[in-house]
Parts: C-alpha cells; structure tokens; sequence
C-alpha cells in the first residue's frame, strides 16, 4: 500500500507523540485511516480476497494499538472493520449461492422444455453445481457431461463461454466487497460522529425534576446528556468535582452554567461528604470492557465508592466505540500510564528534594500521576449507550454483536 503508508506513518506519530488524544477523536481518525486503507488496497487474484484484506486492515491496525496501547479505542475500530470485512464477505457468498441456485433452476426449465437435447444425470447436475463457485476446468466439463462429438463441441463453447462470465462475475464480486467494506466503515464513521444525540435522547428517563447529579471532570458525553435534559424543561442542580490534576471540572461548571444550570464545584476530596445530598452519579467513561468494568478518569473509583456505600446509582455513559471486547486482565490491556509530575508540582520550587545525592543515589521526593481509575462492574449501577441502557452483566452480548471471536488478539496471519 505505497500510497497510504505516508498517512499511516503520520497517524501512528501522532499517537505516539499524544497529539491525538481522547477516545472520541482517536475514533474517528481511526476509522477514516481503515477506510483509506480499504480503498487503496489493491484487490488480487487470490482465491479469498476478504482475508487479503482483512490482512491488510491487521498490518496497519498492530502499528496503530503498538504506537500508543493506552488509547484502546484504536484497537476497538480496528477489530471492528475485521468483523465488518468477515460480515460483508458472508453475506457477498450468500447472494451467490443464492444465485447459483436460480440459475440451476431456470437451466433445469430450460432443459425439460428441449426434450431432444441428452438429459444430464442428478449426480452431473450436483457435481456442476459444487464447482460453480470456481472458475470450471476442461477437464471438469468433459468428466461430467456424456462423450459425443457434438456434446463435446457444445460442452467446450459452453464452458469457454462459462468460464469468461465467471471471471468476470469475480471480478464483479471483488469490486462489490470492496465497495461494501468502505460504505460499512462510512457508517461506522457517521456513528461515532453522532453516538451524542442517541444517549442524550434518554436523559429525561433518567434525570427527574429538582433532582441533584453528581460528576467528576470533564466529558462531552455527560455534558450533552445535561444539555438534553435542560432543553427539555428539567429543573435540576449538579456538583461537579473539579478532577486535579487539570482541573476539567472547571471547564464543564462555566459550560453548565451558560446554558442555565445550577452548577456548584466541589473538589475531588469533599465527593464522600456530599454524595449524601446527591440522587445521581453520571460520568463518562475511556472504556468499558468485555466483564462491564470501567477505566475511567483519575479519582472515579472513589466515587463509585462513596455512591455504593450511600446507596446511589452509579451511571455511566458512553458511545458504543469505547465498547473493549478485551478483559482487564489480558496481556493487550494497558490500565494505565503516568503523565508528567508537572501537573501536579512545579519543579522549580521542589528542584532541592528531587536532587540525587543521597546515599542509594535515589530523589527523596517522587511524583505519582496516573490518568486512569478502573471502576469494576459492582460498583456499576447502568450504562447509557447509543443502543440503549443496559445493564453491566449484558455488556458481554453486546460486544458480541460488534467484534468476532477470532478478532480479540489483532495480529497478521501466518502465510507459512
């Protein structure tokens, strides 16, 4: 693929690099590398071209999840263009045989309506009908059809004549895939781009009039499912937890309030004190994963926490793209990564305790700052996706319906 290697080579910089971050984004740009990558890719003439494909889509998607294995929405789109692929393939075979058995219809009509043409046995018309999905041999004709001189003629021109269609409908059959795989992926790009609008519709079923939601930091999720419930005359109070150490809270309080919602910042260590007053827990989520477990932003686990202990739902919305169907204890998953200490000291005036000249030739002081919490799924009370509310214990199912089986692991085939 010389022509989209230079795209590849950008992206997977950039993901190093963390110039694309978040998982809505991450997504999105994903999704749109697959389906350059499924549009440049040059269709063989091997036997299966779904799996030459699919192979192509596992080379660039193990450079990708490589370059940053923290964003697991990337190896998400990755596995679900796979499944895509595998889709678009079976039902392609589907339509074929399904046409393979019209056509030996309409030649059985045609044969009872020409009595004086020789009738081919059962057995012939089995044998014709199982090499139909390859290109028919010579040697195949003349070992199904009776010897006679002028059968035989009837039979060469038949088959050259066969044999020209049939290479054509391959070729047909190859555009159609490639041309179904990239609508697919188009589709896939659409639902990222509006997961909000299906989750924000079912905010009035969970939020209620003069009820109080409690959330940590800043989604766009939750900020949209808020908006909704506003726009639809709900009268409603949030405490945002200002999420140190960027402080995003804050941001999500000022956007709150602009659109006219009674918002108060608490900070992160005063949520057990003022869960009491809260009906609602509703966070986003980076992922959920295969057993309904959360990795979430720094700090919600002790939210799930204080909700479990005061007996209030715990909800968590999401888009279907942040759907993992790894578990947390699989090799592939990376929990979690450690940003700078900068955000949380400021080195200048903390240079004296980082100094290396004690005895071990360690610092006296380390800085600890981790991005992720995980939140397990008993401390998960609903998920809000674009599909609907479901409950942790059904999130295998519907991962299910999004990834195969034989996807979980991206990695190229062997050819050996």
């Amino acid at each position: 693929m010389p022509d989209v290697q230079p795209l590849v080579s950008d992206f997977v910089l950039k993901l190093k690099r963390r110039k694309v971050e978040g998982s809505h984004a991450v997504a999105r740009q994903t999704a749109e590398l697959l389906r350059s990558v499924v549009s440049q890719h040059r269709m063989g003439s091997s036997a299966n071209q779904a799996a030459a494909l699919a192979d192509a889509v596992r080379a660039v998607g193990e450079q990708l999840i490589a370059a940053n294995p923290i964003e697991l929405a990337v190896g998400n789109i990755v596995r679900r263009v796979l499944h895509i692929i595998k889709e678009e393939d079976i039902s392609s075979t589907a339509v074929g045989i399904e046409g393979l058995s019209v056509t030996v219809d309409s030649d059985d009509e045609f044969d009872s309506q020409h009595d004086d043409r020789p009738a081919l046995s059962a057995a012939v018309l089995a044998a014709h009908a199982r090499n139909a999905l390859r290109a028919p041999s010579l040697q195949t004709l003349l070992e199904d059809i009776p010897v006679s001189p002028a059968i035989s003629r009837t039979a060469s021109s038949t088959g050259d004549s066969d044999g020209k269609s049939k290479s054509a409908g391959d070729k047909s059959s190859t555009r159609k895939l490639k041309h179904d795989v990239i609508a697919a992926i188009g589709d896939l790009i659409d639902e990222i781009d509006s997961c909000y609008e299906p989750i924000s519709e079912q905010a009035v079923e969970l939020i209620h009039q003069n009820e109080v939601i409690l959330t940590l930091g800043r989604s766009r999720t939750v900020k949209e499912f808020l908006y909704a419930a506003k726009e639809k005359k709900r009268s409603f109070r949030v405490f945002v937890a200002e999420g140190a150490p960027k402080y995003q809270g804050h941001v999500l309080a000022k956007e709150l309030v602009e659109k006219g919602v009674q918002t108060t910042v608490i900070t992160d260590s005063a949520v057990f004190a003022m869960i009491s007053r809260v009906n609602m827990v509703i966070v986003g989520a980076h992922a959920i994963m295969a057993n309904g477990g959360v990795i979430a932003p720094v700090g919600m686990n002790m939210v799930a926490l204080a909700a479990q202990r005061h007996a209030v739902p715990f909800v968590v919305v999401a888009g279907s793209h942040k759907l993992c169907p790894l578990y947390p204890h699989n090799p592939e998953v990376l929990l979690n990564e450690l940003k700078s200490p900068s955000d949380l000291l400021d080195f200048g005036e903390f240079s004296d305790c980082m100094n290396f000249s004690t005895q071990d030739g360690s610092p006296l002081l380390n800085v600890v700052n981790p991005t992720f919490d995980y939140v397990p799924p008993k401390l998960v009370s609903l998920f809000v996706t674009d599909t609907g509310g479901h409950s942790p214990s059904y999130m295998y199912r519907l991962i299910a319906e999004y990834y195969s089986a034989d996807d979980l692991v991206v990695r190229r085939k062997s050819t050996a």
